[in-house]
């Protein structure tokens, strides 16, 4: 990616959403040609020349101060994961100042492997900033069961699921999440964090040019520059065997490189709760033949 025009396009696109009424700046009527701030109203917000903030708009970061980013980002109204893109991408494109991140891991240590697997009635996994699926407990695997599957068009040419890939490429993904414009916006969000993270990751420059090319759905996504960090959140599904499940996760960064333990649990005593306890069961049964004989004895609205 190029990290100038990422830094050039971040900007346009967080100055074309704030309006000079939310930056508090007086109005006097009259058409603007710009749907939200001009380049001199920001620069004046952020207490820097025109000049300055235009070399840094076309993705000039050359020797761009810390303080400067932080008044750009109050100016400009940036959350948390805004800000950190924005100095993701100025220190990218500053070639004096860039550094490579340390490549991500994609083998997971036993050590972590027996973590998950010491919660049966938790569906844990650990992926990495790619969202490439490294690790799984056996009832995540019933959880997913979709994108491990050899139907799924998740896999990455070395195998590899990826939840990227089956949300944009496998139909199924769109039964599977009954909110599947706000899943796709979050996935997208997060691939466009760690691009700015990690702007020489081959292969997360791989698969972004794969889903710009095969979705337009995806392309439309990624042209909103939209940034967001993975920690916690709520995560509704449809299981095809366990039914309808709202489930609140929560990411856990390891030691190890670029990779995020990520646990899945229900409201005590809710239907999701439920769904989830008929699902560890079902994952227990010791052959698909039971499997198929619990399936057919489960609740006609598909609950537990």
């Amino acid at each position: 990616m190029d990290s100038r025009s990422e830094l050039r396009e971040f900007l346009t696109s967080r100055r074309a959403r704030i309006t000079p009424q939310q930056a508090g700046l007086p109005h006097y009527g009259g058409r603007r040609r710009v749907p939200g701030l001009r380049r001199d109203e920001l620069a004046n917000l952020a207490g820097v020349s025109v000049e300055y903030y235009t070399k840094l708009e076309r993705g000039n970061a050359q020797g761009v101060s810390d303080s400067v980013l932080e008044a750009l980002a109050r100016a400009l109204r940036l959350d948390d994961a805004e800000r950190a893109h924005l100095f993701d991408l100025a220190r990218a494109s500053n070639t004096t100042a860039r550094t490579r991140r340390r490549a991500s891991q994609e083998r997971v240590r036993p050590g972590i492997q027996h973590l998950l697997d010491a919660m049966p009635e938790v569906p844990a996994i650990v992926q990495n900033g790619r969202l490439d699926l490294l690790a799984t407990n056996k009832l995540s695997r019933a959880l997913f069961a979709d994108l491990l599957d050899e139907a799924s068009k998740s896999r990455s040419a070395d195998g590899v699921p990826n939840f990227a890939r089956y949300t944009f490429l496998d139909p199924r993904a769109h039964e599977r999440y009954p909110s599947w414009t706000r899943t796709a916006g979050d996935i997208v969000a997060l691939l466009r964090t760690e691009a700015g993270r990690s702007p020489d990751d081959r292969k997360l420059n791989e698969l972004v040019g794969e889903l710009t090319t095969r979705s337009t759905e995806f392309s439309a996504m990624w042209a909103t520059h939209n940034v967001r960090w993975h920690t916690t959140g709520i995560k509704e599904l449809h299981h095809p065997v366990a039914g309808d499940l709202t489930l609140a996760y929560e990411g856990l960064e390891l030691s190890d490189p670029g990779q995020t333990l990520v646990t899945f649990t229900a409201e005590p005593a809710s239907r999701s709760e439920q769904a989830l306890t008929f699902l560890a069961s079902w994952a227990a049964l010791p052959d698909p033949a039971g499997r198929d004989q619990r399936v057919r004895a489960q609740p006609a609205d598909g609950n537990a």
